[in-house]
């Protein structure tokens, strides 16, 4: 591929990334109720995940010790984030909240989740069968709904990426990491990278 068709899919790449962050901000602004945001917002992300050619690879870049969290777009004022989770070979999450709703949307690869519930004591045991994310496929998390899931890369051998939509900065959010004896500790994600795409001009 030469410079110039590089350059073209990046910007087709990114007119889809802009398109779907368009009609989010507009699903936001006009039905800001959380049961009506994960419907709709699910139809959309499923959308977008529908076609694994857009995503720019500076934001799919594996790190061999530790799953990333690149941002693609926050909304002006942080009532939605868009990134992208990108997982090496037999990577995994502790068990964790997110405090806020979120959607995930599997782009490439495969995930596995399984969601958590906590007694009164404060312990927490699994809740239901781990679920498989294959492409195309969308799920939903929110303290209503579930909160509390661990997840990792299905595969041994190949990398995972999922496309993540939260309520929040999801960036800048206090959330928490647990034990299975119910201990707590809280963290902040923060982000991989340094700026997200340029969504204004169609360039990276």
């Amino acid at each position: 591929m030469t410079t110039i068709e590089k350059s073209q899919s990046a910007s087709s790449g990114l007119e889809r990334l802009r398109s779907f962050v368009v009609a989010f901000g507009e699903l936001v602004r006009s039905s800001p109720e959380e049961t009506i945001l994960v419907r709709e917002g699910s139809i959309l992300l499923k959308q977008l995940v529908s076609e694994d050619n857009w995503l720019p690879a500076e934001y799919a870049e594996p790190d061999p010790n530790r799953y990333r969290q690149y941002l693609l777009h926050v909304d002006s004022q942080e009532r939605f984030s868009v990134v992208s989770f990108v997982w090496g070979p037999g990577q995994t999450t502790p068990v964790h909240d997110h405090t806020v709703w979120g959607l995930i949307g599997m782009l490439r690869g495969a995930e596995r989740e399984q969601h958590f519930t906590r007694a009164k004591d404060g312990t927490l045991s699994e809740h239901g069968e781990p679920h498989l994310l294959t492409p195309g496929a969308v799920d939903a998390v929110s303290p209503t709904i579930g909160d509390l899931h661990r997840v990792s890369n299905a595969f041994d051998d190949r990398v995972s990426i999922s496309i993540h939509v939260y309520g929040a900065n999801i960036g800048k959010v206090q959330r928490s990491v647990y034990g299975h004896d119910g201990s707590q500790k809280s963290f902040v994600s923060g982000y991989s990278n340094a700026a997200p795409p340029n969504l204004l001009d169609g360039r990276s």
